[in-house]
This record gives C-alpha cells, structure tokens and sequence, in this order.
C-alpha cells in the first residue's frame, strides 16, 4: 500500500472499530501490514529506545520513566512537517500528576526522525484517523517512552484512567524486555469496559478516540528481579487542526 493509496481492508476494520467502539487493539501482524513493515523495520527503529533520558517531572517522585518528544504536523497531501521545538503542556484539568507546568523535554534525535517506518506510521495512522472523522489536517505529539521496572515499580499510566484532551491517541509497543503487565484498558465515561489487552510483540497497537474514552495501563514488574526490565512504546497524539 503506498502513500495514496485505497485503506486495505485492515485499516478498514480500525476504521469501523474505532467508529463504532472507539477503542480497538490491533495485532503486530495486522499493523505491520498496514505499513508494509518487515521484523527487521521494528527491530531498527527500536534501536531509538535506548536513547531516551529520564523524565525529570514525574510529580509522584517516580524515576522510573525515560522520553523524549516532538510534533509533526500531517497535511491533506499527506506531507509531514517536523514542527519547531518546544515544551510540553498538559493543563492540570487533564493530567492531574504532571500537568499545568511546561515540561522541556529533549528532542526526537535526527536517526528517530529520519527513519522510513517513522513516517509510514503517522502518515497511515493519519489516514485511519481521518476516515472516521473527516479530519483532513493534524498536529501529531509524539512521546517515545521507557519505562523501567526494578525495585521502583513500573508506571506506564501514573495518573491512572484518563484522556488526554486530544482527539486520538495510540499507543505502540516497541519493545517488552522481562515484564510483566502493562495491560491496555478502555472506558466509557461511566466506567464500562471497552477493550483490554496486553501489548506484547513489537507492532501491536492500542487506537481510541480520546474524545470518547478514558484509557489506561496497568503497572510494570520484572520478571527476574536480578534482570534489566523495559517496556518501550511510542504514545502519538493526533489532534484535528
């Protein structure tokens, strides 16, 4: 599927979940074919990962979480636009831990940026999006996160259920390195469950309407004590412009 093309019949089905439910986890194998992307696409990009720097802003004291960040705006054409470098702001209404401060956080690295499977995701996740909502035009905040699991518990979710005050938000497993949990949820605003699954392989894919849904992520713990534990993803934020 190249860059104009007709959604295949798996972006379709995102498509009818999304408008239907509002929430959908899609398999590695499914969103690898939506992108044409190869074992070999994930294991390169992953490589990002192990670039982060801790987040300095946890309010909960946590050391536990490693990020950088940048935006990108996404076009009718489908042309992407890597946007000046600025702080982060959530207001403290949508992010009761973290928000109502400016967070400056390092910038995505040249080798993140300039990767081909950066591109083919946010340009084909943009097509998905505006399928359910005819959204033509949109700001893109990318978040590659690390959360480190050991004697700190791992939180990929400390602020619990939440929205985030954009329009959809998707998270995307790059790598689970002795882990377990880390179970993705969704919610209706009063509380019935949606979808909830782990993401386990790299490519797997959480999408939900933020407008629609409260989501969440249980916390981390390493499988062997003695041992390194990670999970990386890549959270995207599409806002309509």
């Amino acid at each position: 599927m190249n860059d104009n093309a007709t959604p295949t019949a798996d972006a379709r089905a995102a498509v009818d979940a999304l408008a239907t439910t509002g929430a959908c986890v899609l398999p590695s194998g499914t969103f690898s074919r939506i992108l044409d992307a190869t074992a070999e696409d994930w294991t390169r990009f992953g490589r990002n990962w192990e670039d982060l720097l801790l987040d300095e802003y946890m309010a909960d004291g946590g050391r536990y979480r490693y990020r950088r960040y940048g935006q990108y705006d996404l076009d009718p054409q489908g042309s992407l636009t890597l946007l000046p470098h600025e702080p982060y702001r959530q207001e403290s209404r949508i992010n009761r831990l973290n928000g109502g401060v400016d967070r400056v956080f390092e910038p995505l690295t040249d080798h993140f940026t300039h990767d081909p499977l950066l591109t083919r995701i946010l340009v084909r996740l943009g097509r998905i999006f505006s399928a359910v909502d005819g959204t033509d035009r949109w700001n893109i905040k990318l978040h590659p996160y690390r959360i480190v699991a050991g004697r700190e518990v791992g939180q990929p979710a400390p602020e619990g259920r939440h929205q985030d005050g954009v329009t959809f938000i998707t998270t995307l497993l790059i790598n689970r390195v002795n882990v377990t949990g880390g179970e993705s949820s969704a919610f209706t605003p009063e509380g019935d469950e949606l979808v909830r699954g782990t993401l386990s392989a790299p490519g797997d894919l959480f999408l939900g309407d933020d407008r629609t849904i409260f989501h969440d992520v249980t916390p981390i713990h390493p499988v062997d004590p003695q041992e390194a534990a990670h999970r990386d993803v890549l959270v995207i934020a599409y806002t309509a412009r």
